[in-house]
């Protein structure tokens, strides 16, 4: 078994996620650990999914039957992340707001992903393939 198959899409989530908490910080002006969750800049699911489509395509070529399947899986999450998980944000905004006076927990509001959120994602997804297909192209080498 080819390990960079399962090496390359926690790399992703890895580095998505410390630059999302370096993001994140910088922004607070603090350590943004209560910030680590869904939504935010970089996409951590644009960059997993976007690393196994280059990955697949660096690998078998744009012709093979899996760069088709891993291209189908990231456009279903892209959208996803764009638009469903937004509209979920922004009913638990409204949720939040009508039990306001309740001693109910609020619900998490930060879900989705801007645009430029999901291309900062996909970014990280083609630079953690490209660097691991061509560290282990060399060390097959």
């Amino acid at each position: 078994m080819e390990y960079i198959y399962l090496i390359t899409p926690f790399s992703a989530w890895l580095v998505a996620g410390i630059t999302k908490f370096i993001v994140n910080s910088i922004k607070a002006k603090q350590l943004a650990f209560g910030l680590i969750g869904y939504g935010g800049l970089p996409s951590n699911h644009s960059a997993i999914v976007s690393s196994m489509v280059f990955l697949i395509a660096l690998k078998e070529g744009v012709a093979h039957p899996a760069f088709g399947v891993a291209v189908t899986l990231a456009f279903i999450v892209l959208l996803d992340a764009n638009s469903l998980r937004q509209q979920v944000g922004k009913h638990a905004k409204a949720i939040n707001a009508l039990q306001a006076d309740t001693k109910n927990k609020p619900l998490r509001e930060r879900m989705g992903h801007t645009r430029i959120e999901i291309l900062a994602g996909v970014a990280v997804g083609f630079v953690v393939a490209w660097v691991l297909f061509n560290l282990f192209s060399n060390v097959a080498a």
